[in-house]
């Protein structure tokens, strides 16, 4: 977290977590500490920072990441893991960046798109916490998850959107740093 100077604080909520569980706990903590870090790097922005693209010709942008990771969500628990027909949230055949592309300097745009990502994390997080075991599988017979087509256990979903988030700080790094010169964290 940050004070109302922009320096970092003393209480950063990623810090203090288990350090010694067993392999789901070790997993969950990594995952909730890379999906704090991108609330984190959006925290104190308004909806034209949010909005803001990287460099031309990229669509990127903060809020455009928002829109794609809840989207990522979407697609690996409630439709791999749980098997759930819903349609996607901001894509579709036609727009295939809709994530990234309807990210626009509006401040409802923003609302919802942070509405979606937590809906969805919190779908994750229960069906993650109800699961039997690690060993439960999704099929991803259309092989966008990486599985080569084929089934996938809840614990190579979770390292996959541990990898997930953790490709994109980078970026989110990089496109807070251009919002307002904030680094770290």
């Amino acid at each position: 977290m940050f004070t109302a100077d922009g320096k970092p604080s003393d209480d950063d909520p990623r810090e203090n977590g288990p350090t010694l569980g067993d392999e789901r706990t070790t997993l969950i903590e990594n995952l909730r500490c890379a999906r704090l870090t991108l609330e984190m790097k959006c925290s104190g922005l308004d909806a034209e920072a949010m909005a803001r693209r990287s460099v031309e010709p990229s669509t990127m942008s903060l809020l455009g990441m928002v829109r794609h990771l809840a989207e990522v969500e979407r697609a690996t628990f409630r439709v791999l893991m749980a098997g759930q027909d819903v349609p996607r949230l901001f894509c579709s055949d036609t727009d295939r960046d809709g994530d990234f592309d309807g990210a626009v300097p509006d401040p409802q745009v923003v609302a919802e798109a942070w509405d979606a990502w937590r809906a969805e994390v919190d779908f994750a997080e229960r069906f993650v916490a109800e699961a039997s075991s690690l060993d439960i599988t999704g099929n991803d017979s259309l092989n966008q998850h990486g599985s080569g087509g084929g089934l996938m256990s809840l614990r190579e979903v979770l390292v996959g959107m541990i990898w997930e988030y953790a490709r994109h700080m980078g970026h989110v790094d990089l496109l807070r740093e251009r919002i307002d010169g904030r680094i770290g964290q």
